[in-house]
């Protein structure tokens, strides 16, 4: 019975000896695996590094064309409109007939103050002729001199009511030539808001119409200060007027996204800055010999910088946040950080970097999405194609 029992006992420290081991493995393969867990494998990414090369920037800034001559076609007599000699749209050349008003009411104004004029003329010839016929009598002394510069005087008078009466007929005969109004420049005629046998005045508050000669065209923009003051700084010369003279052609981008065909000058800057803006205007000219671009037509002008050398990095490596634009910058142990960096331009996709970064900095180009700052990557060498 002894003996059955120190038989027994062995075998009972074996099992649990067993079960302790078991438990103790399960537990440091359960710990491996939630370390594993824990710690996830480095992403592979494509990593960019920063140099400095040649480019060009370009700006846009929006902008709306006027013809460089927009003129408001207003009658300067009242009347009915008699006829229309255009069409809405008709191109016109300086002095071509546009509208004429029922001349009749002023003609006859004319005629009146003509035969004013010839009355006043035939008072003056009298005059003249009690002048002539004292004279010789005041000289014998058979009257006496006051008469004659009675005479006089009344001559004088004679003489006024002419030159008054001419100036009557001179207001009337010009009232007759503004009943025929014609084209002061060349141009293309706009709407035509009145038709014949239409009541015209000159306090009517639409024009007959509007002419513009778009053979050239302004695009008025306007720039913000910071923008004005980087412009000012950018280009050679003392005062504003030099430095406009040295700044390269711009380029007018039209409603489509299409460049028009002729390149531009900015040839004029705004003398103050709009208060409630903040901003300046600036005004650009271009040539439009084929009419394309008409007034009341919206764009964008674009300048251009030339950089000897720039730091270049993709807009599609960059995080925008608030007005605010980010880089995942790759640090030690290949461990990425969000940077924030301050860009000056954009040139073919890519950001003209002005603070932020520094040549030899190496930045995530893509799958910037799913990282998170500290993570660790695997990085991957990309070429310059795929920043274009």
């Amino acid at each position: 019975m002894a003996q059955s029992r120190l038989l027994k006992t062995p075998r009972f420290l074996s099992a649990g000896l067993i079960l302790s081991i078991y438990i103790i493995a399960y537990s440091c393969t359960s710990t491996s695996a939630s370390d594993q867990k824990s710690a996830p494998a480095a992403m592979p990414v494509e990593v960019l590094t920063v140099k400095q090369e040649p480019t060009t920037v370009f700006k846009e800034y929006t902008a709306a064309l006027e013809g460089k001559v927009n003129v408001e076609i207003r009658p300067q007599v009242d009347g009915y409109l008699d006829k229309i000699f255009v069409d809405e749209g008709a191109y016109v050349k300086a002095g071509q007939p546009l509208f004429r008003i029922n001349p009749l009411p002023y003609q006859e104004q004319l005629n009146t103050a003509l035969a004013g004029v010839h009355s006043a003329e035939a008072a003056v010839a009298n005059a003249q002729l009690e002048i002539d016929k004292l004279t010789p009598l005041v000289e014998n002394k058979v009257i006496s001199g006051f008469q004659l510069k009675t005479a006089q005087s009344a001559f004088n008078a004679a003489k006024a009511n002419l030159e008054q009466s001419r100036a009557t007929a001179a207001s009337a005969r010009i009232n007759v030539g503004f009943t025929l109004i014609k084209a002061p420049v060349n141009g293309y005629i706009g709407r035509l808001p009145k038709k014949t046998g239409s009541l015209s005045t000159r306090n009517d508050p639409e024009a007959l119409t509007t002419l513009s000669n778009v053979e050239e065209v302004y695009a008025y923009f306007t720039m913000g200060e910071t923008d004005f003051i980087s412009f000012k700084e950018r280009y050679t010369g003392n005062s504003i007027d030099e430095k406009i003279r040295k700044l390269p052609a711009v380029s007018l981008v039209l409603a489509d996204n299409s460049e028009h065909t002729q390149k531009g000058k900015i040839d004029m800057v705004d003398g103050q800055f709009n208060k409630n803006t903040g901003a300046i205007t600036l005004r650009a000219v271009f040539p439009n010999p084929n009419g394309l671009l008409r007034s009341g037509n919206t764009g964008k002008v674009r300048l251009s910088q030339q950089y000897d050398l720039a730091l270049l990095i993709p807009q599609a490596s960059t995080i925008e946040l608030q007005d605010k634009i980010f880089v995942y910058l790759v640090g030690d142990s290949n461990k990425v950080n969000k940077q924030p960096v301050i860009a000056s331009g954009v040139s073919d996709g890519n950001y003209i970097i002005k603070e932020g970064l520094k040549p030899g900095d190496r930045i995530v180009l893509t799958g910037i999405d799913r990282l998170q700052p500290g993570a660790a990557i695997l990085p991957q060498t990309t070429t310059d194609s795929l920043r274009k």
